[in-house]
């Protein structure tokens, strides 16, 4: 069984959550801005304030995926995310960034992974459907080996551990599952040259059919090798997950020759050396 397996194949051992937002989550910015019915949760960004929400618990390994519909229309500066991050300066990142544009003009979907507090590593994609006119799944896969960012369940970029050449790999730190919607317009739309419009204002993004599969880690109390290691044979730890399968790899050589219109580790102009997972 290839890579595509792991979407079917869950040990018992896995905790498995999918349940309604309050469960889930809280606000951790703007309650005010984020309205809950029913099973969707709306993320307002106004003049006076975006708005921000944080998972109840912690994890360390496994897959958060989300359904998200866009802000509609001209959402030229603003930023709607769906990350993984822990706590503090030296802290663990995975980031969906999805930057609007003015009307008729593509999202670009920005991710980024950050070890021990260091980031720059940008990667953008275009889409090859409209994230505004429906609901698109998006899904953060890590464990040990690698970290697969999927867009309805096509990778579209794997950030490889490369410990063994001295580059930093989000394998300690429990991260909280988040989402937010800001206003970004100093750099998000042809790099900060076209503002927000903020006539078009409220500007709304819709988040629905929260899944987190992974392991819970309460980082100050238990021990993450003990409680999230391998000897616990979780459903990510299995050799099968190892690498893509072959048509998740030619999914992704895909997208990669259709779709990514910017990749750090070909930016010579502004790393005067490459960093080191790039070599």
């Amino acid at each position: 069984m290839g890579f595509i397996g792991y979407f079917l194949v869950l040990v018992v051992s896995s905790v498995v959550s999918c349940t309604k937002f309050d469960e889930l989550f809280q606000s951790n910015w703007a309650p005010d801005h984020l309205l809950i019915e029913g099973d969707y949760a709306n993320l307002t960004l106004d003049s006076l304030s975006g708005c921000g929400y944080e998972s109840k618990k912690k994890y360390l390994f496994g897959e958060a995926t989300v359904q998200i519909k866009l802000v509609e229309g001209d959402s030229a500066g603003i930023v709607t995310a769906f990350y993984m991050s822990s706590e503090g300066p030296n802290h663990d990142e995975l980031d969906f960034e999805f930057l609007g544009n003015v009307s008729g003009e593509l999202y670009l979907v920005q991710t980024n992974v950050y070890t021990n507090g260091t980031g720059n590593r940008e990667q953008r994609h275009t889409l090859w459907f409209d994230p505004t006119a429906d609901f698109h799944s998006y899904s953060l896969f890590w464990n040990r080996r690698s970290i697969v960012f999927l867009v309805d369940r096509i990778p579209i970029r794997v950030f490889e551990n490369k410990e063994e050449s001295g580059v930093g790999y989000p394998r300690s730190q429990a991260m909280g599952v988040r989402g937010s919607i800001w206003n970004a317009d100093d750099w998000a739309t042809q790099g900060g040259r076209i503002k927000t419009n903020w006539s078009d204002a409220p500007f709304v993004a819709t988040f629905r059919d929260f899944e987190i599969k992974a392991c819970e880690l309460e980082p100050e109390t238990e021990d993450a090798e003990a409680k999230c290691g391998p000897t616990r044979q979780f459903w990510w730890d299995k050799p099968s997950l190892r690498v893509l399968s072959r048509h998740k790899a030619h999914q992704l050589k895909w997208v990669r020759a259709r779709h990514l219109v910017y990749d750090y580790c070909k930016d010579t102009a502004r790393f005067i050396e490459l960093p080191k997972e790039c070599v």
